[in-house]
């Protein structure tokens, strides 16, 4: 398959031992997740399912945004799920390979049980996992990006939720309903000489967005500016990763229109993102 014709959203690609492993939300029937796989970022596998709603399992519906990360030898993906009530949080699956069949790690969502939340994302600092997430325009209005400590073996926060930043804290963010209603959507963490950055969307004068913040120290603790347009237009849900040749490469779902989604990936240089820091 190519990726014109892998309908997805919220694309995040894996490079592990010389293959790429493509997640992401299904469009249609969101009960589930599929991995395609690709030795050029070109021809891809058909869908590989790798995890289905069963009796029994807490989230019912809704279910969104995996991310597979590789943690101390084992595949942990991230992904929000909302269940009966109403309720949408992140949890933490397992599997021994990329493409195996994910099993339930976390006790139910590992974000805060009161809140909406969506789009959680590993990010390791020290030698200490961190979960960064959305909590909800739905609920906050001004949609929030967070951050908790997990314990070491990712099965639980071991700390409070601390707020990074907030939607309109970017000056170029527009409301969503035009009713003071903002959007914090897909954070990914990237460590760029020397700088910690954060991939996020949000929508702008023309809709959907992909956007750029970063620590004023290079670390998740410090305070987080945001450039002064997006980066990408039309677009958005995005994550960074290394391709076998060491080139980096963005990919996020395009359009932002329901059926139409495809996964696009992009050259992006470092330096590029280094000067558009230095510039605001």
């Amino acid at each position: 398959m190519k990726l014109s014709e892998i309908n997805i959203r919220d694309p995040f690609i894996l490079f592990y031992e010389d293959k790429y492993y493509m997640y992401g939300s299904r469009v249609g029937e969101q009960r589930g997740f599929d991995v395609y796989i690709s030795d050029d970022l070109t021809d891809w596998s058909n869908p590989v399912s790798i995890f289905e709603y069963y009796d029994g399992f807490w989230g019912t519906n809704q279910f969104w945004a995996p991310e597979v990360h590789l943690y101390h030898n084992t595949f942990y993906m991230f992904a929000s799920f909302r269940d009966n009530e109403n309720h949408r949080g992140t949890a933490i699956l397992t599997s021994k390979t990329p493409d195996g069949k994910f099993k339930e790690h976390s006790e139910g969502a590992v974000t805060p049980k009161k809140w909406s939340c969506l789009d959680g994302t590993l990010y390791i600092e020290d030698k200490t996992p961190y979960m960064i997430f959305c909590h909800e325009w739905t609920q906050v209005k001004n949609g929030e990006i967070c951050m908790v400590r997990l314990s070491d073996d990712l099965k639980r926060a071991v700390s409070e939720p601390k707020l990074l930043w907030r939607a309109a804290d970017a000056k170029w963010v527009f409301s969503v309903k035009g009713n003071d209603e903002y959007v914090t959507d897909g954070p990914f963490l990237y460590s760029l000489n020397g700088r910690l950055i954060c991939m996020w969307s949000s929508f702008g004068k023309k809709g959907y967005c992909q956007a750029v913040a970063y620590s004023d120290n290079g670390k998740i603790d410090g305070n987080w500016l945001h450039l002064s347009q997006p980066i990408y237009e039309g677009c958005g849900h995005g994550m960074l990763f290394n391709t076998r040749e060491g080139n980096l490469k963005l990919v996020f779902h395009k359009p932002n229109t329901h059926t139409l989604e495809r996964a696009c990936i992009v050259d992006i240089e470092e330096k590029n993102i280094t000067e558009m820091i230095q510039l605001g």
